[in-house]
């Protein structure tokens, strides 16, 4: 069983920048890919970035790639998103999940899901 939390969402000006946390609990957590989440109102929840277990590979959504950074500290068991320039656009609910396999785009490939943390880019 693996619990997640996220945290580091806030209010930001177009242009600034957040740092996302997801912490989990279970001690296997370091052998579960990770993937961050983003849904906003009235749209379908879309990948983001993913961290594979061994933190040897990460993928990015084309819309985020070069602004956000995914890392992990297996002996933290905490994921990191990094997020600069933000823009209104990546206004949503970020939440994080767990995956035993590989890292994947697909919602329904991961296990664990956070509550997820809000983020609001102001133009």
């Amino acid at each position: 069983q693996v619990q997640l939390v996220e945290s580091g969402g806030g209010l930001v000006q177009a242009g600034g920048s957040l740092r996302l946390s997801c912490a989990a609990s279970g001690r296997t957590f370091s052998t579960y890919a990770t993937g961050w989440f983003r849904q906003a109102p009235g749209k379908e929840r879309e990948f983001v970035a993913g961290i594979s277990w061994s933190v040897h590979s990460t993928y990015y959504a084309d819309s985020v790639k070069g602004r956000f950074t995914i890392s992990r500290d297996n002996y933290k068991n905490t994921v990191y998103l990094q997020m600069n320039s933000l823009k209104p656009e990546d206004t949503a609910v970020y939440l994080c999940a767990a995956n035993k396999g590989l890292v994947a785009g697909e919602t329904s490939e991961y296990d664990y899901w956070g509550q997820g943390t809000q983020v609001t880019v102001s133009s």
